[in-house]
């Protein structure tokens, strides 16, 4: 069984989308809907940059997922691949749970596009600049990094905002609670922790006011069924019903990204292969969770080329 699975925010470049673009009429119009349902252009951005406005929350984030999606088109439009016939699940790292429920025809381009840019804004807006931070903790299991954080916290917010397996867990938070949790691990001999540069301190309650702007976002939206099951980031589980896609999306602001468990309830379930799709990202977190899994990365016209021939 075969799953395909989708980046999250940190794997935008500038560039990224070019190569496809032009090579690629699906690849092109991918990008030109995203362009018009957000009103701007996007993939001149994501193409010519500058970088510092590209890893911006509200353009990293539509970005990322039409990179996704117009390399998904590659395979689907132009090399006759139902994506229902090749995966039993889906699944994605934080923004890349919208393009997985995309890809699943659960949400369309355009409406996933918008989402995405106001979900990127929100959460941006949520926390003054400076005010929160994020740190990875390597080397640690996920109870200990929830340890961790418990204690740095001293009444500020401090949590588990990523658990990505082997050893790599990240925290989200107030700044200073951040420094505390990362002098903490290295006490503990973890010497490899570090702040993350970010923008904002995602998946912790920081993120509540873009909680609740999702929620209102969502409950407008038209969600259908999912072609396939999607392993949500909060409940590692799968899901079709629309009513609870939208409620775990809400939930997903503010909550753990459970991405090892994740991995691990899809290997449960007879997984035995995934795809990662525009990106090299979560590949090798994976192999690091499941090394039986077969891990194949589709960035590159020649990684669409070989991934058509194994289909």
């Amino acid at each position: 069984m075969r799953a395909f699975i989708f980046p999250g925010q940190g794997s935008q470049a500038v560039g990224m989308g070019q190569a496809i673009a032009d090579a690629s009429p699906a690849a092109r119009a991918v990008f030109e809907e995203v362009d018009e349902a957000i009103g701007q252009s996007l993939y001149r951005l994501m193409t010519q940059g500058p970088a510092e406005t590209l890893m911006l929350t509200e353009h990293a984030q539509p970005a990322i997922m039409a990179n996704a999606m117009a390399t998904l088109a590659l395979l689907t439009r132009e090399g006759g691949v139902r994506l229902a016939d090749k995966a039993a699940f889906v699944a994605g790292h934080s923004l890349g749970e919208y393009t997985a429920l995309c890809a699943a025809e659960s949400i369309d381009l355009s409406t996933t596009a918008r989402l995405l840019k106001i979900r990127g804004q929100a959460m941006q807006a949520a926390v003054p600049v400076g005010e929160g931070a994020m740190a990875v903790l390597l080397g640690v299991d996920f109870e200990t990094a929830m340890a961790i954080a418990d204690e740095a916290a001293q009444g500020e917010v401090c949590q588990a905002a990523n658990d990505n397996g082997g050893g790599q867990v990240v925290v989200s938070g107030h700044a200073a609670a951040i420094d505390r949790a990362i002098a903490i691990a290295k006490d503990r001999g973890h010497k490899r922790s570090m702040k993350l540069q970010v923008s904002a301190p995602f998946h912790c309650a920081l993120m509540e006011p873009a909680a609740h702007i999702m929620n209102g976002a969502l409950g407008e939206t038209r969600v259908d069924a999912p072609l396939i099951p999607l392993y949500a980031n909060v409940t590692a589980a799968p899901v079709t019903d629309p009513d609870t896609i939208r409620e775990l999306l809400v939930r997903q602001v503010t909550g753990t990204v459970r991405w090892r468990e994740s991995v691990e309830a899809m290997v449960a379930a007879g997984m035995t292969q995934v795809v990662e799709i525009g990106a090299k990202v979560l590949g090798p977190m994976v192999k690091r969770i499941a090394p039986d899994v077969g891990v194949t990365s589709v960035v590159t016209m020649d990684d669409v080329d070989a991934l058509l021939k194994d289909l």
